[in-house]
């Protein structure tokens, strides 16, 4: 068998032998056959010292370019057998599954969204305004006095200016006195900021439901039948109710809502604060003067409006004692309200 024939039986050869080698360490032995020192190749490209001039040459171009596709092929299976064991280590398929954990909505989003589709269902449209504020849309137009302690900085993060992180979501309302005509049927959930000191019952963010109502003959029986329907539809029908009068500058009168406390029942307890009642909003018929700032004729029209902490309600339906862990992203706790 001449050397030309020799190379196309070693390429045969290398070309089956390669492609079907079991492992890493195969793939060595065959290298050390053809290209090793002591190799089939190595030894024919050693032997061309003995040809003439011009068989010299064409055997050197065949046997180098046998040398490279040994090389090739060699490296393409190394490639391979490691990429196969690589995921051979990284899956075992004798083993089970392993679970996967879904997503789900925060709390606060949770309770946001049931509170939201009560509303909805009453006929409340939703709409939202900016976090950041003016002084008139957050005080001035709801009647707040220029003395009025919370536009003091203890009270309020201001930016810069005349503007400010809003303290409620009520500058929602004069937003949209301003575009629209009555009747106006609307709720505003977001988030607030009030410069508070952090514990377990309050924190310098937190969310609010703004909703108000605008039309003739608006009267408080209407704000009671909405707020009752709205209570016993979250927390159940056999909840206890009372009304206590209160202030607030954009309405009048005014009144704050409780509830008698879920925890133990009125007995007193360290959620309610040994009282049996916990607050849950804040409401009342709007003041004439928020009108005359929109330019409502109060002769005409009236309203009632009602302000509502989404993250006390969910603390509330929740039993959730620390309103910190709200904002602590703690996974374990997240995970508790699929």
């Amino acid at each position: 068998m001449d050397i030309a024939d020799q190379l196309r039986q070693l390429d045969a050869d290398a070309d089956r032998l390669i492609s079907v080698a079991g492992s890493l360490d195969a793939v060595e032995q065959l290298r050390v056959k053809y290209l090793g020192k002591k190799g089939a190749l190595t030894a024919i490209l050693r032997s061309l010292k003995d040809l003439t001039a011009d068989h010299k040459r064409d055997i050197g171009a065949q046997a180098n370019q046998l040398k490279e596709r040994i090389e090739a092929l060699i490296g393409r299976r190394r490639d391979d057998l490691s990429l196969a064991g690589r995921q051979a280590d990284a899956v075992d398929f004798t083993l089970p599954g392993r679970p996967c954990h879904y997503g789900h909505r925060h709390l606060i989003t949770l309770v946001m969204d049931q509170i939201i589709d009560i509303f909805q269902r009453m006929g409340f449209e939703v709409v939202s305004g900016p976090d950041i504020e003016t002084d008139y849309y957050n005080f001035g137009a709801l009647n707040f006095p220029p003395d009025h302690p919370a536009r003091d900085e203890q009270d309020t993060f201001y930016v810069e200016g005349e503007r400010l992180l809003r303290t409620h979501t009520s500058p929602v309302q004069i937003r949209e006195f301003e575009r629209r005509t009555p009747p106006v049927k609307i709720i505003a959930p977001g988030r607030v900021f009030r410069h508070e000191a952090i514990n377990t019952r309050s924190h310098c963010v937190f969310h609010q439901i703004e909703g108000f109502y605008v039309d003739t003959d608006v009267t408080f029986a209407d704000l009671k039948g909405v707020l009752e329907a709205f209570v016993y539809e979250l927390f159940g029908p056999g909840v206890a109710m009372r009304y206590r009068p209160s202030f607030f500058p954009f309405t009048e009168p005014s009144a704050e809502v409780d509830i008698r406390c879920i925890l133990c029942g009125g007995a007193g307890c360290p959620l309610c604060k040994h009282e049996g009642w916990l607050e849950i909003l804040g409401c009342g018929m709007i003041d004439p003067t928020v009108f005359r700032n929109v330019n409502y004729d109060s002769e005409k029209v009236s309203g009632y409006a009602f302000g509502i902490g989404i993250d006390r309600m969910a603390m509330l339906r929740y039993r959730v004692n620390d309103i910190r862990l709200l904002y602590e992203n703690d996974i374990r706790f997240i995970r508790q309200f699929r």
